[in-house]
């Protein structure tokens, strides 16, 4: 089989195109492959189908191609041009690649399957792509992916912000609670951020919102106001956020403690901090006795840990009557706790109760929030870092945006 058939095979190339020059680099390792077209070949128009003869040709183009062993492969053609008597002069779809892309398809979708097992560079280094084409070409399957999916509001919805950067650089996620995807992306975490989300569906579509999940930053807050209906009705504050206020107060209790006890001579709190921030049930086997020591003293730090612990239990209720009465309770317990720092987290707790027992309307949990924050971390650890913010977005969406990301083989 001479060397032009063979890569007519390999290209899957079907009339009227056909190889008909191959050139082997052995210093380079590189294989280059030109493809042409008999004269007289009729062509689609791409915007009507409509059948047309050659007007003349594109510059001569290449493209990546499948490496063939372990030689760098391209492929060349000067893309013909039809001119159709109602959309003018264009360039004929190609069935080797997507328009305007330097990367064949079968290229295209290797290195879809790369990047989603490994990071940009390590994808780089695989595929032999610079740093900047590899991000192209995530670029391109976020794109191919967005433009295929129908515009839907989803039926629960949750909102979230996440740190883009050092400092105070945010962007604002919002994601599909049911399927566990990331639906939008925006910079920071204003009003405006969320609002830019809710403006892309008619009213109507917006109806179809039957909860919103999300931490207590009013601006998201009065951005839902703004957009749905009874809007107070389908805020339900995220478990997960709640309970960080309460994790957060006891730190500061257990650092403030410390401080006292060393400084009197006792060290039995140092080195505790992160046995304070487990729950009950998640604290590692090993340091089972020493904790229990710890909580059988008369600290501080053990009250405010059984007072956050105890809120737990607020979310285990069926009935919203009964969970309204253990948060009453609870309340009456932290704000007589004397722990400023517990006080100061159960009355932003209690300003925000609506927003708690919404929870019982609609019984979001923050599981599937959890699992999308566990991956956009994974995402932030495994790229070392962003030369742009938009590279950290397109990330997001590639690795949870739930898209079909691969080009369509014509």
């Amino acid at each position: 089989m001479r060397d032009t058939e063979l890569y007519r095979h390999v290209l899957g190339l079907e009339s009227p195109w056909e190889v008909n020059r191959v050139e082997l680099s052995a210093e380079g390792e590189r294989i280059d492959v030109w493809v042409d077209h008999p004269r007289g070949t009729l062509w689609k128009c791409p915007e009507c189908d409509r059948e047309l003869a050659t007007y003349d040709h594109a510059e001569e183009r290449e493209w990546r191609h499948l490496d063939t062993c372990q030689f760098l492969t391209y492929l060349h053609a000067r893309p013909p041009r039809v001119q159709c008597p109602e959309h003018g002069v264009l360039r004929v779809r190609l069935p080797w690649a997507e328009p305007m892309s330097r990367f064949t398809i079968l290229f295209e979708r290797l290195a879809v399957d790369v990047l989603g097992e490994c990071d940009v560079l390590g994808a780089s280094r695989l595929l032999h792509t610079s740093w900047d084409e590899t991000w192209h070409l995530m670029a391109r399957a976020v794109a191919r992916g967005q433009a295929a999916k129908t515009a839907s509001v989803p039926a629960l919805v949750g909102v979230d912000e996440k740190s883009a950067g050092r400092g105070q650089d945010y962007i604002t996620v919002v994601s599909d609670l049911v399927k566990g995807t990331v639906e939008y992306i925006a910079d920071e975490r204003k009003k405006s951020s969320l609002d830019g989300y809710f403006e892309k569906f008619s009213p109507e579509q917006l109806n179809r919102v039957a909860a919103v999940g999300m931490d207590m930053w009013e601006p998201f807050a009065h951005s839902v106001r703004d957009h749905l209906d009874d809007a107070d009705d389908k805020i339900v504050f995220d478990r997960y956020h709640v309970m960080g206020y309460l994790t957060k107060a006891v730190d500061t209790v257990r650092k403030a403690e410390n401080r006292a006890l060393v400084a009197g001579g006792d060290k039995s709190l140092t080195g505790t901090k992160y046995l304070w921030l487990h729950s009950a049930e998640n604290l590692p086997e090993r340091h089972h006795e020493r904790f229990e020591v710890l909580r059988g003293s008369d600290l501080k730090t053990g009250r405010a840990w059984a007072i956050k612990e105890s809120l737990r239990w607020f979310w285990d209720y069926r009935l919203r009557g009964w969970g309204e009465k253990h948060f009453n309770a609870w309340y009456f317990w932290a704000t007589h706790s004397r722990l400023a720092p517990v006080i100061d987290a159960a009355r932003t707790l209690k300003r925000h109760e609506a927003g708690l027992l919404s929870y019982f309307a609609h019984r979001i949990t923050s599981a599937g929030a959890e699992g999308l924050n566990s991956k956009i971390q994974a995402i932030r650890v495994s790229a070392r870092g962003f030369r742009n913010r938009e590279n950290f977005k397109t990330a997001i969406y590639f690795h949870c945006g739930g898209l079909e990301l691969y080009p369509q083989t014509h």
